[in-house]
C-alpha cells in the first residue's frame, strides 16, 4: 500500500490507519494515495467497525513535503490537488465511527487530516495549526472549509490568517480537539472498540445524517434524517434492539451488524 507509508492494521474490530514515514510522516503523494488506499479498505472490510487515524508515539503528521512540492508548476498541482482533496475526502467518508488520536505535531496536511475524522483526540504536548500562510499559501485540503464548520469562521480565520499554532489546551478550549489525554492512542482506541459490536448500519445512518445535512438547509437535513431513520427499519439490529429494550431494558443489545 504506497510504499506501505500507510497501513491498515486490524484488531478486535477496530482498525488504524498507521501513518509510517518517519522523521515526521510528511504527507507526501505516496502517502496521499495511502490515505486514500486505507480509507477503501477500512470501508470494505467488515470486520472494521471503527477507525483510528494514528502517526505514531512521536508525530501525527507535520504537513505536506515541501521538498517535493516547491519545484511544481501550477499544472502539476491543478492535477495533485484532485488526488490530495480526494484521499481526504475518503478518510471523511469512511462510513463508521473515526478518531484521530495526535501525537506531538499536527500541522497543515496534518491538521486537516484530523478535520477529517469524526473526533480528534491529543496528547498534552501536541500541538496543530494551519502554516500554510506562511509559505504564501492557504490550505488546500479542506482546512479552509472543515476547520470553519468545526470551530467556526472567526476562529478558524485566526488560525489560517496567522498561520499560529495552537496547544492541546487550546484546541480543546476552541473546539478543535474532543479530548486531551495522557494516553492517546489506547484512549482513542477504547473509544473506537466501543463501536466494535454496536448497530453498524445505525452508526452509519447517523453520521451520513449528521455530515450531509450540515451541508445543507434545516428542511433537506431533516428530510436527509427521515429517509435514513426509516430505512433502518430494514435492519436485523433494529428488531434486535428493540426486542432487547423490551425484554431486558436499555444497553443490552447484543447487535450482529446487519
Amino acid at each position: 500500500m504506497s510504499e506501505n507509508v500507510v497501513r491498515l492494521e486490524v484488531a478486535d474490530g477496530v482498525g488504524t490507519i498507521r501513518l509510517d514515514r518517519p522523521p515526521m510522516n510528511a504527507l507526501d503523494a505516496a502517502m496521499q494515495d495511502g490515505l486514500l488506499a486505507a480509507a477503501a479498505e477500512a470501508t470494505s472490510r467488515r470486520d472494521v467497525r471503527a477507525v483510528v487515524v494514528y502517526g505514531g508515539e512521536k508525530v501525527f503528521a507535520a504537513g505536506a513535503d515541501i521538498k517535493e512540492m516547491a519545484g511544481w508548476s501550477y499544472t502539476d498541482m491543478v492535477d495533485r490537488s484532485v488526488a490530495l482533496q480526494a484521499a481526504f475526502t475518503a478518510i471523511a467518508r469512511i462510513p463508521k465511527p473515526t478518531v484521530a488520536a495526535v501525537t506531538g505535531y499536527a500541522l497543515g496536511g496534518g491538521c486537516e487530516l484530523t478535520l477529517a475524522c469524526d473526533l480528534r483526540f491529543a496528547a498534552a504536548d501536541a500541538k496543530l495549526g494551519q502554516p500554510e500562510i506562511l509559505l504564501g499559501l492557504i490550505p488546500g485540503a479542506g482546512g479552509t472549509q472543515r476547520l470553519a464548520r468545526l470551530i467556526g469562521p472567526s476562529k478558524a480565520k485566526d488560525l489560517i490568517y496567522t498561520g499560529r499554532m495552537v496547544g492541546a489546551e487550546e484546541a480543546l478550549a476552541i473546539g478543535l480537539v474532543d479530548r486531551v489525554v495522557d494516553d492517546v492512542y489506547t484512549a482513542a482506541v477504547e473509544w473506537a472498540a466501543r463501536f466494535a459490536t454496536g448497530p453498524a448500519y445505525a452508526l452509519r445512518a447517523a453520521k451520513e445524517a449528521i455530515d450531509r445535512g450540515l451541508s445543507t438547509d434545516l428542511d433537506t437535513g431533516l428530510e436527509i434524517e427521515r429517509h435514513l431513520f426509516a430505512g433502518l427499519f430494514a435492519t436485523d439490529d433494529r428488531g434486535i434492539g428493540m426486542r432487547s429494550f423490551i425484554e431486558n431494558g436499555p444497553g443490552k443489545a447484543a447487535f450482529e451488524g446487519r
